[in-house]
């Protein structure tokens, strides 16, 4: 079975259960360093809820290690609502929006992490921006060690905005980025509203390089032959998946399974699957409405343990 996805512009792959069985995970790690590390950067003052909700699922997804870096003011409340995390306070506004300074505070987690996740809970578009044009300015800042890797980069919610403006220095992220915009998210970054989504989140894959995952279509700049996608579609998901923080859960699913040693689409691919499968699930014990984001993350293992074994 192929997992590649639809390369000439036709139907896209679904992703279905076979497929995703033909396409197993990584094998768990002997040890939380080797199922590797989540950075997750946002979290500010009056919305710290939302980097909780992307951390838990990033663990819930086999991640190892995680690290969340949020505005100070809240840093010791995250810590204790999460004892699984590490966590760093970044520098605030008086209205508790994180800002792009203090980065050498998480010098080493950048280094470090396998995955980096900047967006949920950041409230401020321009300091959104501020943030992105300052990690890339660190990045280039630093030497890697011998024989290590760049870490992906996932972008969520008002990182998305702010990419938009800061396109023509995107060059060192080019290649290791995955994007997950909703559907006003992608009217921002197409500059226009959705048309055709598949076709859409395909130009958003080829303008950014990167893996997109947006209402459950998911694409990546294939390359051959130049200009083509492959992409594929999720065939499961409820209509509850409409709940506040549902999109920082999909977020950290994602940035969770990409740090476990997946590729940038499967990780999409998997983690898209698993967040619509979840809210299908609740929505069978539960009903259409009432469940709430951080229950989707408490169904990952199961769901996991179902299709990888």
């Amino acid at each position: 079975m192929s997992i590649r996805g639809d390369r000439l512009g036709q139907d896209s792959t679904p992703v279905t259960p076979s497929l995703l069985r033909d396409w197993p995970l990584p094998a768990p790690g002997k040890d939380k360093y080797s199922r590797g590390t989540v950075l997750v950067i946002g979290g500010g003052r009056t919305t710290p809820g939302a980097a909780l909700l992307a951390g838990t699922a990033a663990l819930r997804a086999g991640a190892g290690k995680l690290i969340l870096a949020v505005a100070e003011s809240v840093a010791v409340q995250v810590g204790v609502a999460l004892p699984e995390c590490g966590v760093t306070g970044l520098p605030e506004t008086p209205d508790g929006s994180v800002t792009g300074e203090g980065l050498q505070k998480i010098s080493l987690s950048l280094q470090h992490a396998d995955s980096i996740l900047v967006g949920p809970g950041l409230d401020d578009l321009d300091l959104a921006e501020e943030l992105l044009s300052r990690l890339l300015e660190h990045e280039e800042s630093v030497n890697m060690p011998q024989g290590s890797s760049r870490p992906t980069v996932i972008l969520d919610a008002y990182a998305l905005a702010g990419l938009v403006k800061i396109e023509q220095k995107l060059e060192p992220w080019r290649g290791r980025l995955i994007l997950t915009p909703n559907l006003g998210e992608a009217k921002i970054l197409l500059g226009r509203d959705p048309k055709n989504l598949e076709a859409d989140v395909a130009s958003m894959a080829q303008r950014f390089d990167a893996v997109v995952s947006c209402q459950g279509v998911i694409a990546r700049p294939s390359g051959n032959p130049p200009g083509s996608t492959d992409r594929w579609k999720i065939t499961t998901g409820y209509g509850g998946l409409g709940t506040s923080g549902s999109g920082d859960v999909l977020a950290g699913t994602i940035a969770g399974l990409r740090a476990r040693g997946t590729s940038s689409a499967q990780a999409a691919c998997w983690g898209t699957h698993l967040h619509a499968a979840a809210a299908d699930r609740l929505a069978s014990k539960l009903g259409p409405l009432g469940f709430l984001a951080r229950e989707l993350a408490d169904e990952l293992p199961a769901l996991m343990l179902e299709l990888n074994t």
